[in-house]
């Protein structure tokens, strides 16, 4: 199981702590690029779209809508991917959690929230933006 603080995580990815260290607080970050000024995901230190590296931390709102969504059902416990479509642009793959099934629709508006991995790591997971109004 690797933690946060896990030397071998950290030095295998020290661009992405930043990401980790947020997501710990309860926060969404990620990259934008001061050259083009679009934000990108996944976080990485060059600009995917006019491969500058002049990139920057910036907060996310974590607001967005789902893009795409799927229901494994036989895995166990059956889980939900999506793509959700961040309001800052990105779309970010990730799972659906805490949602009633009828609410698991293109369109949907979604909020972040964070949950612990196996690997013990904090990760962004989406909502239905209902539970957060």
């Amino acid at each position: 199981m690797h933690t946060l603080n896990d030397d071998a995580y950290v030095a295998a990815h020290p661009e992405n702590l930043p990401f980790w260290q947020a997501a710990e607080e309860g926060r969404l970050l990620g990259k934008a690029c001061t050259d083009c000024g679009k934000v990108h995901w996944y976080p990485r230190v060059i600009c995917p779209f006019c491969r500058s590296a002049n990139t920057h931390w910036v907060p996310l709102s974590g607001r967005g809508t789902v893009h795409a969504c799927s229901t494994l059902r036989r895995a166990s416990p059956p889980y939900t991917v999506a793509y959700v479509q961040l309001d800052e642009g990105p779309t970010l793959l990730t799972n659906l959690v805490d949602m009633a099934e009828a609410d698991m629709r293109i369109g949907a508006p979604v909020q972040v929230v964070f949950r612990r991995t196996e690997d013990g790591r904090t990760a962004p997971k989406f909502t239905s933006a209902q539970n957060h109004v």
